[in-house]
């Protein structure tokens, strides 16, 4: 069972910036892939970004530009650095791991974005 801790979320105005942190349990987090995920309230949980055992990004077209994922493997944790936040990335962001045909969930960190 993989498990995480995350954390970063909080308030900040627009045009600013935070860093989400998730961190795992799992022994071999080199392998998973990992993504982070936000729903907002009244909408469907939609992908942030992902990156892939090899590095491999994926962003859509909302956030690219201004979020960057990255991973360290020696810390089993996953970053994901926002920039340029504007209200509407106002969401719960959950960190999400796929892993021999599972797929695991944070319990989420709530990011708001207001002046």
């Amino acid at each position: 069972q993989v498990q995480f801790v995350e954390s970063g979320g909080g308030l900040v105005q627009p045009g600013g910036s935070l860093r989400l942190s998730c961190t795992t349990n799992g022994s071999a987090f080199r392998f998973y892939d990992m993504g982070w995920y936000r729903q907002a309230p009244g909408k469907q949980r939609e992908l942030v970004a992902t990156i892939s055992p090899t590095d491999n990004r994926n962003y859509p077209d909302s956030v690219k530009g201004r979020f960057t994922i990255s991973r360290d493997n020696a810390k089993n944790t996953v970053y994901l650095q926002m920039n340029s936040l504007k209200p509407e990335d106002t969401a719960l962001y959950y960190c999400n791991c796929q892993f021999a045909g599972k797929n695991y969930w944070g319990q989420g960190t709530q990011v708001t974005v207001s002046s």
